[in-house]
């Protein structure tokens, strides 16, 4: 079996969908591209994630000539090897490419996590619906837009809606981190990467200083980061605070563990990604913010279209909403500072009612609450099980000349 994951959270997928096929067919052996988790779980690994997962026009430029010679790798290993079936997991710059070959094999392709072509370059849902076999997919609205255009897909969950609560108490997460129990706590999420770090959180420490002294702020530090490196960069964004540093700036916790940073804060300021989702299914209150280069930002405005299955509307600064979780729910449950409204002030504004017991906070926690229903599977199955029963019921059949395989809803 083939199967490619070129980022963290797909090598992560990926190890449990080999873990759960390993138990149902002890014989099957698996190889491809993934990273370190993958490898532990039995993959052999044809190329490791970790010498092609470049972010960036100028990363790729950089490392093109690395990144072809690992594409030309795998492609042989398929030719060589030819799986039953194979499994891609987002990735679409690779994977897409990856299909295409498969599909000249005819090898019938399960794709898990779907790269947004709802929402921008969605001539690439042509290639979905020529090469890929059985569409997988996270996020509800996302059944409906593939199934609409003809392409195979099921709605199999949201992993991050299956994973229990931390169990760590609040009094035991304020002994192991050095936290006040008698404050409340903020969690700040600014990506995990560098460059959205730097676009993010320091506007979010300016923001934590126009709050009153009475609150502790949790800074979740991702893998992906060097816990030295953050150090040195709030020391430099705090430098022209040396001689009178604001109360609510000195008391930054740098912690290593997201979910339960948002677990136990009263309420968060979450960078646009992954981390909103994970706030979402915790049930924490948050702001969503989301900064890019003004290039960047006028370009997504032009490219950015939803289709009907996702109920959008404008803000007053003719913005389209980009937090997942209100995508999800059809309408705005989390406010989003976009750009030009990602302040200070406009962070502490938006952070003041959802640290009281008001309205709108006991609001959004009902609708948090609501939008982790919608991204757990009527049945009970989990999604990497659901995954593999799909990768069961393609196993030995040939693709038809339309090139997908009609198999009954998951």
């Amino acid at each position: 079996m083939f199967l490619s994951a070129g980022e963290a959270s797909g090598d992560h997928y990926g190890a449990q969908i080999i873990a759960e096929l390993r138990g149902r067919h002890p014989q099957a052996e698996f190889f491809g591209l993934g990273g370190r988790e993958m490898a532990e779980a039995g993959l052999d690994r044809v190329v490791r994630a970790e010498d092609v997962a470049h972010m960036g026009i100028t990363e790729v430029i950089r490392h093109a000539p690395r990144v072809y010679g690992s594409y030309r790798r795998l492609v042989a290993s398929i030719r060589e090897r030819r799986p039953d079936v194979a499994v891609l997991i987002d990735f679409p710059d690779v994977n897409f490419r990856l299909a295409r070959e498969l599909k000249k094999l005819d090898v019938p392709v399960v794709y898990f996590v779907s790269p947004q072509l709802w929402a921008w370059k969605r001539k690439r849902l042509r290639w979905v619906q020529e090469r890929v076999s059985r569409m997988m997919v996270i996020f509800p609205f996302e059944e409906r837009f593939y199934r609409a255009r003809g392409v195979d897909a099921a709605f199999v969950g949201h992993p991050l809606a299956e994973l229990p609560l931390p169990t760590v108490s609040r009094e035991d997460y304020a002994v192991e981190q050095g936290l006040d129990t008698t404050k409340q706590w903020v969690a700040l999420l600014p990506g995990s990467r560098s460059k959205e770090v730097r676009a993010n959180l320091p506007v979010m420490l300016d923001g934590a200083s126009c709050l009153a002294d009475d609150y502790e702020f949790l800074l979740p530090v991702a893998s992906t980061l060097d816990v030295d490196w953050i150090k040195a960069q709030i020391k430099h964004w705090l430098s022209p605070y040396e001689r009178n540093t604001p109360p609510a700036l000195s008391n930054l916790h740098l912690v290593p563990d997201a979910r339960e940073a948002l677990h136990h804060a009263s309420a968060s300021v979450v960078a646009s990604g992954t981390a909103t989702v994970q706030a979402a299914v915790i049930g924490n209150p948050f702001v969503v913010v989301y900064r890019v280069s003004p290039l960047t930002f006028r370009l997504a405005k032009q490219l950015v279209r939803y289709p009907a299955e996702i109920p959008a509307q404008e803000d007053v600064y003719g913005n389209l909403p980009i937090a997942m979780v209100n995508l999800i729910a059809g309408r705005r449950v989390v406010s989003e500072l976009i750009q030009q409204q990602f302040t200070a002030a406009g962070v502490a504004d938006a952070l003041r009612p959802l640290l009281a017991d008001t309205s709108e906070r006991a609001r959004m926690i009902a609708d948090l609450a609501e939008v982790r229903r919608m991204l757990v599977p009527p049945g009970g199955s989990g999604s990497i099980r659901r995954v593999c029963d799909a990768v069961e019921a393609l196993m030995g059949q040939e693709i038809p000349r339309s090139g997908r395989i009609p198999i009954p809803s998951v």
